[in-house]
């Protein structure tokens, strides 16, 4: 791969947990037809929750999340008041025989909760909506000073899946990006869920950090293999100051060139499928058993805001801050601001100040873009069978991109449209060629690579 390819293919382009992505939502979808869109859903629906708690006790530099450092846990405790509030406002809307299926906690830092709002959070999901007795449900978890109280709360919560925060073990990286975390108390909190049964593991790895180069990242990633989880994700890092401006405390200069990030990440990629990983999409890793690689390998595999999952739920309802659901009819976003939020829901008001819907054209796009990202390829047969004539734009836009690449990065065939394993690093990219709104936008994204 030359350094001249890398770099034509590593512009900034959207990461595509979405389409169309967050940049294009608008004030035009408010919490009114949020309010029709949740009625509307059918009452054997199959709902995930996605609740987001937007705190932290320390700031890492690297992080791109929506969170707020705090030291004081009051407003902690207090928030937990909001998020009730907002549950009791959607489950009014949503008939009590759809069922909750999924349910993942984000952040910010979910694990900053005292292990008895641990609780009280997933005692009010079971009060307000219908759990499934099967239920999968995944926090994010700090390993950092969590103690066993709140292991144990979880894991009687009905934890089914920790996703464990590593990003790199090496001291120096860890330097550059104010976030000190060891082998060994990491190793220790995997263990101790591991103890109460909690049996499916994802660990979350970056590459691209200040002071990070190949032998800093392999010796993160043979800890992070020899813990055993059962998924690997591998993000690259997105450096954006202009959105998340304590970025900056990072020195651009600190940080490796687009060739050096390709390279790290196949470097990567190669290591982790020598030691048993299949690899998923464009940035995850996992066993052949784990449920991820059943389901690319079956090509059930789906893209969200939280990565690859195999969650096909009618509809992701997002809970607190800045949170984002989707529903059939499109894509609604919660107040960013805390305080906004808070006093949205504590007046019985839905907290939606933006969104989008989709319209037909949509719809096609962001099956393609998603099949793209999930299984490198997608059938014209299939995709005409789908949607019907509104689908030849799309069509038409693979076919003049197949005859135009030479750069080996796409193939066409009788009944498609594919990337080769030679484009699989620009998959982002490739999968802009088909967003008909990244053009007109004036939104600033990450480096493809």
């Amino acid at each position: 791969m030359t350094p001249d390819l890398i770099t034509r293919y590593a512009a900034p382009v959207p990461r595509y947990t979405s389409y169309p992505t967050a940049p294009h939502f608008h004030e035009g979808i408010n919490a009114g037809v949020y309010h029709h869109w949740l009625e509307a859903l059918p009452d054997d629906a199959t709902l995930s929750l996605y609740a987001h708690v937007p705190y932290c006790d320390t700031l890492c530099w690297f992080c791109g999340c929506n969170t707020k450092i705090t030291r004081q846990y009051e407003p902690v405790h207090s928030y937990l008041e909001a998020l009730d509030a907002e549950m009791a406002t959607i489950a009014r809307y949503v008939a009590r025989r759809a069922t909750v299926r999924h349910i993942h906690w984000g952040g910010g830092s979910p694990t900053i909760l005292s292990a008895a709002d641990l609780s009280r959070l997933i005692d009010a999901m079971h009060r307000r909506f219908n759990l499934a007795e099967d239920l999968e449900f995944a926090v994010e978890i700090d390993p950092r000073g969590l103690d066993r109280a709140r292991i144990d709360a979880l894991a009687e919560a009905g934890l089914t899946r920790v996703s464990i925060g590593v990003q790199d073990f090496d001291p120096k990286v860890q330097a550059g990006i104010n976030r000190v975390q060891t082998v060994d108390e990491t190793r220790a909190v995997i263990d101790a869920f591991r103890d109460h049964g909690v049996a499916s593991l994802n660990i979350d790895a970056i590459y691209g950090l200040p002071g990070q180069h190949e032998a800093e990242l392999i010796y993160t990633l043979t800890e992070v293999v020899r813990m055993l989880p059962d998924r690997i994700a591998l993000f690259g890092y997105a450096h954006v100051p202009w959105m998340k401006r304590h970025q900056a405390m990072i020195r651009e200069a600190d940080l490796p060139g687009v060739v050096e990030r390709h390279n790290l990440a196949e470097l990567a990629a190669a290591f982790l499928v020598d030691n048993g990983y299949a690899r998923i999409g464009i940035d995850h890793f996992a066993r052949p058993h784990d449920a991820l690689a059943v389901a690319a390998g079956e090509g059930r595999l789906r893209r969200n805001f939280q990565g690859y999952t195999v969650d096909r739920a009618d509809a992701l309802i997002g809970l607190g801050a800045s949170s984002i659901g989707r529903l059939p009819q499109g894509y609604v976003q919660n107040a960013s601001a805390i305080a906004d939020y808070s006093r949205r829901v504590a007046s019985g008001r839905l907290a939606v100040t933006k969104g989008l819907a989709l319209s037909q054209e949509d719809v096609v796009r962001a099956h393609v873009i998603e099949r793209l990202m999930c299984d490198l390829t997608f059938k014209r047969s299939d995709v005409a069978r789908r949607f019907g004539p509104v689908a030849q734009a799309v069509i038409a836009d693979a076919a003049l991109l197949a005859q135009a690449d030479s750069d080996g990065l796409v193939r066409a065939s009788d009944d498609g449209f594919a990337i080769t394993e030679r484009g699989r690093p620009f998959a982002r990219a490739i999968a802009a060629h088909f967003d008909a709104y990244l053009a007109g936008t004036q939104a600033r994204h990450s480096s493809a690579v």
